[in-house]
């Protein structure tokens, strides 16, 4: 354990694998729940209202994935929408898009990943310190459209302290099998007296990935497109005080990765809801259907030299500006400032030429004030403001130019009295969306609240109840979209006449968080009025797309999720997990399309030295047949998986080599979260083997 201080908070890093007490002398010692700083005044997991989950450390280097989707998905409550090896976007609780907000260090990425399952989140989880998820929506100082819950990753690109021997850093290799994958990340901050410095790099290469083999063939097809290359490089400076910090940071991301069951086809309308489509070539991508025999047939291994694969060329130029302050003046605790720019484009390739280009330019601030209790009320108040210049050009545009500002006005309040906590929160929103064409401009306003309370009632037992009221405004895609999405393989049809969403949020959480069993299990219901969802027409406008158009419904989303952790000798953990959502439209209007389908597994950590540990993991994804209209099933399936890290020393150098095994059963697989689950399989059994210097 490495306790330290900066100027404003106090941090606990802990391994993932502890000296266990089998090769210590003393009992273990309880450590306090990871601090969660996208919400500030719990601090806590233990202490929130709502479920919340951290991944940092060696648990996160254990898991991370190339997408930010991918890292999370194993996390009771989340999936991935699983759109390749280059795009994966978190959904939880069966929620995804707008829905899911994913923000870095507390303002939004700033991408195009809300728009389309296939563009990518513009996070790097090989260069993150901690991922936080908070799940459902009552936390409002993010945004009330995020009734499915917030994603705050925090990284190292803006300093926050002057290293205490003048620098410090980490440099790390990775590969795998079912990819041929290669990464190479490194990181160094250096700094002295009130200045530090931080660069940090990363370059992936990964091939398109294996699936499992048809049924006798030894031999593992590969899912054709689905490589992902990137390259990523950030300069931070901060100046940091007995105080606080303020600092800024550049970083340029490219990412070029392969577009899966991308069909093009030469589409035309009559109307606007009178969409034909036409094939204009085959491009013979991945699995046409659910024969999971299907054989795709030769092709050359080098992507770069893959005929008539379309991929995405995405460069995104962010700057970031961050500033803490403590004590700024009289009757507050402390000041926070978060800016965000974002110049972002994304070119749609298509035999070497750009079908269609995708540009956003975005800035989202945000100040927040942490004021002394007043009447035994603690709180945070703040401002945030967004502006969001959208544009699509090309074949493609099914999306018409939008502006879209976005305003509001947050209060987060707590009370502590004995055993209880309270918590009340209150957002409001306005947004205008300016359209260039001939549909109408909107305007759209949101008041949204929150309750809950967390009882500790027993020792190293609490109880946590919370009731929100949530408003969520439409997105320009929402409301505009018209037009031919070969992606997604659909013909997209927005409406203008969308109202506001209304979600109404019970939840209850029993934890037991010290101990050797500890526990965290949730209940939720959510009844959203006006709910908007892509729903399918069943119109069939030929090519092999499928019409959706973005209709409202009264919705309901019920779901129950948790895990349980027993230490069952000193260097044994078994941990049980499961989750479970289902989605349906109220008054007989059928199931809500692609949500999750049951998850129930076991995992085991084993501690064999004080330096060698590992785990194996077993999950079982159950059939989901409760499928919205002209949605296909997607069929169960096992996954086992085991990995082994060693940790050590080298001087003051600190080491870990680590080996992981993915889908060890070969199984074929497919998430019902994802568009183009009736072409494309999850990758087939992989190995990774990893190492990692800090110093």
């Amino acid at each position: 354990m490495r306790l330290y201080r900066h100027p404003l908070a106090w941090a606990v890093t802990v391994a993932l694998l502890p000296v266990p007490p089998a090769f210590a002398e003393n009992q273990p010692i309880e450590l306090e729940s990871s601090v969660v700083s996208a919400s500030p005044l719990a601090g806590s997991t233990a202490r929130m209202v709502t479920p919340a989950a951290v991944l940092e450390g060696d648990e996160l280097i254990d898991r991370r994935q190339a997408t930010l989707g991918g890292t999370l998905d194993m996390l009771p409550g989340v999936r991935g929408s699983s759109f390749g090896a280059g795009a994966s976007r978190p959904v939880i609780r069966g929620q995804d898009g707008a829905r899911v907000k994913v923000l870095s260090d507390g303002v939004d990425v700033l991408d195009a990943s809300t728009i389309s399952p296939d563009h990518a989140v513009t996070v790097e989880p090989m260069l993150t310190e901690r991922i936080e998820v908070l799940k459902g929506p009552a936390t409002l100082l993010y945004g009330g459209g995020a009734i499915g819950g917030v994603v705050n990753v925090i990284d190292k690109k803006v300093p926050t302290h002057a290293p205490v021997n003048g620098y410090e850093g980490e440099l790390e290799w990775r590969g795998n099998t079912v990819a041929n994958e290669s990464t190479g990340l490194f990181g160094i901050t250096v700094g002295s007296g009130n200045f530090a410095a931080r660069i940090e790099g990363l370059k992936r290469n990964a091939d398109e990935y294996e699936i499992p083999g048809a049924e006798g063939d030894p031999r593992s097809d590969k899912q054709l497109g689905s490589y992902n290359d990137t390259e990523t490089g950030t300069v931070g400076a901060s100046w940091v005080g007995e105080r606080g910090y303020l600092g800024l940071a550049h970083t340029r991301q490219k990412n070029r990765y392969g577009l899966l069951a991308h069909a093009h086809a030469d589409c035309h309308t009559h109307g606007p809801a009178d969409w034909h489509c036409v094939d204009e070539h085959d491009h013979g991508h991945g699995h046409d259907d659910h024969d999971d025999d299907h054989d795709h047939g030769e092709h050359e291994e080098e992507h770069e030299h893959a005929e008539g694969v379309p991929y995405i060329d995405m460069d995104q130029k962010r700057w970031d500006l961050r500033g803490e302050l403590s004590d700024p003046f009289d009757g507050f605790e402390s000041a926070r400032l978060r800016v965000g720019h974002s110049d972002y484009q994304h070119r749609e390739m298509e035999g070497g030429v750009a079908s269609t280009t995708f540009k956003n330019k975005a800035t989202d601030a945000r100040i927040e004030l942490t004021h002394e209790p007043l009447l035994g009320w603690r709180g945070v108040l703040g401002v945030q403001t967004l502006r969001r210049d959208f544009e699509a050009l090309g074949e493609e545009a099914y999306v018409p130019p939008t502006l879209t500002r976005n305003h509001a006005l947050f209060l987060l309040e707590e009370y502590n009295l004995g055993d209880w906590r309270y918590e009340l929160g209150l957002r409001h929103e306005w947004q205008d969306i300016d359209v260039d064409g001939a549909q109408p401009d909107t305007d759209h306003r949101g008041t949204s609240v929150s309750a809950g309370a967390v009882w500790t009632f027993a020792p190293q037992y609490s109880l946590g109840f919370s009731l929100s009221r949530s408003k969520r405004l439409p997105t320009a895609e929402e409301l505009y979209a018209n037009g031919p999405h070969a992606a997604t393989r659909t013909i997209e049809l927005g409406n203008p006449e969308l109202d506001e969403e209304t979600s109404h949020n019970a939840e209850l959480t029993l934890r037991k968080f010290a101990g050797r069993t500890t526990f965290s299990l949730s209940l939720y219901r959510n009844q959203v009025d006006d709910f908007i969802y892509a729903a399918e027409t069943g119109h069939e406008p030929g090519a092999g797309y499928r019409e959706i158009e973005y209709r409202q419904h009264d919705a309901v989303l019920t779901g129950a999720e948790g895990e349980v952790r027993f230490q069952a000798t000193a260097a044994l953990a078994m941990t049980l997990f499961g989750d479970h959502v289902r989605g349906k439209l109220r008054d007989g209007g059928g199931d809500l399309p692609r949500i999750p389908a049951d998850r129930l597994g076991v995992r085991l950590e084993q501690a064999f030295t004080p330096a060698l540990g590992g785990q194996v993991e077993f999950y079982r994804v159950q059939r989901q047949d409760d499928s919205a209209d002209y949605e296909s099933n997607t069929s169960g399936y096992n996954m086992l998986g085991a990995g082994l890290s060693y940790r050590g020393n080298l001087g003051h150098t600190g080491y870990t080599v680590y080996v992981r095994g993915d889908n060890l059963l070969d199984s074929k697989a497919r998430e019902h979260t994802s568009f183009i689950k009736d072409e494309v399989l999850l990758p087939g059994r992989n190995l990774t083997l990893g190492m990692r210097l800090s110093f």
